[in-house]
């Protein structure tokens, strides 16, 4: 019997099942954070744009939700996928004695971090929304719970440095140590086949569609520019659309 023909061992079939399920927890994680940071954005534009009180506080009650909703979201989301990585990387270690370079966590943990910060920032706002709709017992309430959390971000950011900057050092020195893959037939993440076809182009196109919408909304919350309110509902769909359909 010829090698290809050969079936692969089911050390190789479990480690290409934790890929996948790492690639699924990715996607899913960074679905619930591009749409949380557009949707949020995007309320908050509207309740800037509300020319009445009774019209900013439902829009006000709507930011104060989805920034609620979507921090433990947020947090569930990344902490599976990390869980995942960990796993799959874990095995990949125990079979081919080395796991697949981590060159791109160092990257993407930033990355990550930035967009956490973008939505503390947004959240942060939510007092002034109420302020601006005559609710003061409200923007009075919050404001302590925002100064909270604003305290335990700047920690958590501080903690996040130091980590990050520790598994940058340790990733580097086991990729200079290793002189990388084995080169075993049957490792399914041998070489970068997956990554030339044309559902791996569509796929990273939609994703810089949705973060250049993300980011233009953010642009418009920050009045870098005014857009119309009709471009506005525009980017939101965009990038909703693109995300969704990049995680089908």
């Amino acid at each position: 019997m010829l090698l290809t023909e050969m079936a692969p061992p089911p050390g190789a079939q479990e480690v290409a099942g934790l890929r996948a399920g790492t690639r699924a927890a990715r996607r899913g994680a960074l679905v619930a954070l591009s749409a949380s940071i557009a949707l949020l954005t995007t309320v908050q534009l509207l309740a800037d744009r509300a020319t009445t009180r009774e019209q900013t506080l439902p829009l006000a009650v709507l930011s104060l939700a989805v920034f609620t909703v979507a921090l433990p979201v947020m947090a569930i989301t990344q902490y599976v996928w990390g869980a995942r990585s960990r796993r799959a990387r874990r095995r990949e270690r125990e079979l081919y004695a080395v796991a697949r370079s981590g060159r791109a966590r160092a990257l993407t943990r930033p990355a990550v971090a930035v967009c956490w910060a973008v939505t503390l920032l947004l959240g942060w706002t939510v007092p002034r929304l109420f302020r601006s709709a005559a609710a003061y017992a409200v923007a009075d309430a919050l404001r302590p719970l925002v100064e909270a959390l604003a305290v335990l971000s700047l920690a958590a950011g501080v903690l996040f440095l130091l980590w990050w900057a520790r598994d940058s050092v340790l990733t580097l020195a086991r990729a200079l140590r290793s002189g990388g893959s084995p080169g075993d037939p049957w490792d399914p993440g041998a070489g970068r086949r997956a990554r030339k076809g044309a559902g791996f182009r569509t796929s990273r196109a939609l994703w810089t569609g949705a973060a250049v919408a993300v980011v233009a909304l953010l642009a418009a919350r920050a009045h870098l520019w005014e857009p119309a309110t009709g471009v506005v509902y525009g980017l939101f769909t965009v990038a909703l659309v693109c995300t969704v359909v990049t995680d089908e």
